[in-house]
């Protein structure tokens, strides 16, 4: 018998849709309020790892994700014009019967989760979020933004970086900018493109791609963050095309498609780091609403999924919820999250101010060695 027989998801992103999925087929029922109207995700691509790939096949849509998105196992070192530097094998994460990356679509992503939310029996409602909870010591009163109250065994804040439920059960904290920021398009694939390339110098800090399909990818660059208010929607196209003037290659087809600002997203690099615990009383944070970090190491999502499978599976094997649960989760997420976001940050900050004692092989090296392992 699970540790709660009913449980409120707020938030059908990649964690709490996952957390939905295995729940739901262990036999609880579960709620996901998302404020969102519909289950596209936003966003241009997205670059899944390897031990993010590991949880996708123990959710079941491994094959669906598979025959979505594209897959690779060694990165590219690029010169500004576009010469290749280096080819260096990645590390599979997730084990040697997966790919060490592979690039997918955002809203594809979500769709695949979608589905499988509907499969496995758990309800979504959509336009919808929690504006209070009243925690009894047993049990959990939410209410919702429709008027409607429901009482849950366990409510899971999966909601995001600018999470409502963090703020609702009084954790203060908020996420810190890093001073980077990131230029995104969804673009076409040219023909020779078949992984990610990365181009440290010129115009930005970085300048990379990650293919997402046959026919797709997203590129990007990273520079120093500027103010939001100058970032309006007409003048984003000439902003990332005169960055990208700087690169040749690949870079050349990219810019000449430059031109729709609806394809263009521009944000800050953020990080977060929720101290433990994740939970007041039988309310508990995961995925970016505990942690988020800069996409210097394309952990995102794999930390999310990996909360989710913990939670999951320590909720599915316990007869009873009380500290106890929420502190072995702690014991089996906190530091291995706090590794990455900080390694996250690390690497931004050698390049924001340059040091002669970095060690960006050393860090991300012991990064992959802690993510290969189960969590």
């Amino acid at each position: 018998m699970a540790a709660v027989g009913n449980v409120l998801i707020v938030g059908g992103g990649t964690a709490g849709s996952a957390l939905a999925i295995l729940l739901a087929r262990g036999g609880v029922a579960v709620d996901i309020a998302e404020i969102m109207p519909d289950a596209t995700a936003l966003g241009s691509g997205i670059t899944l790892q390897g031990n993010a790939l590991r949880v996708l096949r123990d959710l079941g849509v491994w094959e669906r994700v598979s025959a979505s998105g594209y897959a690779f196992d060694v990165l590219g070192l690029r010169a500004s014009d576009g010469t290749l530097i280096a080819e260096i094998p990645d590390t599979r994460t997730g084990g040697p019967d997966l790919p060490a990356t592979l690039g997918m679509n955002r809203p594809e992503l979500a769709a695949v989760l979608a589905e499988a939310v509907r499969d496995a029996g758990a309800t979504a409602r959509f336009g919808l979020t929690v504006t209070e909870l009243d925690d009894s010591g047993d049990r959990v009163t939410a209410h919702l933004s429709d008027g409607s109250t429901s009482t849950y065994d366990l409510v899971v804040g999966a909601d995001g970086i600018r999470s409502a439920v963090r703020r609702l059960i009084g954790i203060d904290a908020s996420p810190v900018p890093t001073g980077m920021g990131i230029w995104r398009i969804h673009t076409r694939r040219p023909r020779d493109v078949e992984r990610t390339d990365l181009i440290y110098g010129g115009p930005c800090f970085i300048a990379g791609y990650c293919p997402t399909g046959p026919d797709t990818m997203y590129a990007y660059l990273v520079e120093k963050a500027r103010p939001r208010e100058s970032v309006t929607d007409a003048d984003k196209p000439s902003h990332m095309r005169a960055l990208a003037e700087g690169y040749g290659g690949a870079w050349d087809e990219v810019r000449a498609d430059i031109t729709d600002p609806d394809r263009i997203n521009y944000t800050w690099f953020e990080s977060l780091l929720v101290d433990r615990p994740w939970n007041r009383g039988r309310t508990v944070l995961i995925g970016d609403a505990a942690h988020a970090c800069p996409p210097t190491l394309a952990q995102g999502a794999a930390q999310c999924l990996e909360d989710a499978a913990v939670l999951a599976e320590l909720l599915l094997g316990a007869d009873r919820l009380d500290q106890s649960l929420f502190d072995a989760f702690m014991d089996r997420r906190y530091e291995r999250a706090k590794a990455v976001v900080e390694a996250s940050v690390q690497l931004g900050e050698w390049q924001l101010n340059p040091s002669p004692d970095a060690d960006v092989r050393g860090l991300m090296g012991r990064i992959s060695a802690i993510v290969t392992e189960r969590p």
